[in-house]
């Protein structure tokens, strides 16, 4: 399992040097381990610097993942 961090997320939308190298991972959707908050942080930013569909695009993308809300105890809770 993988957990990408909405940095490299952002990253990986906006086709950079350090999104290419986490791409393998993310698109691994099988193996991709995503935090609600993730989704969050993305939306937002992707909301603000770009418009409403490229952010519910890099969203759907997202949730093709395992998506979790995770707890303060570090242990996650599958929402699928």
């Amino acid at each position: 399992m993988n957990i990408v961090d909405s940095t490299l997320w952002l990253e990986y939308f906006a086709g950079t040097e350090a999104g290419n190298r986490v791409s393998e991972i993310i698109e691994n959707t099988n193996e991709t381990v995503v935090p609600t908050i993730t989704i969050y942080e993305v939306f937002k930013k992707l909301l603000y610097e770009r418009n409403e569909d490229e952010a519910l695009f890099a969203i759907a993308h997202m949730r093709q993942g395992k998506v979790v809300e995770l707890s303060m105890n570090c242990h996650y809770l599958p929402l699928k």
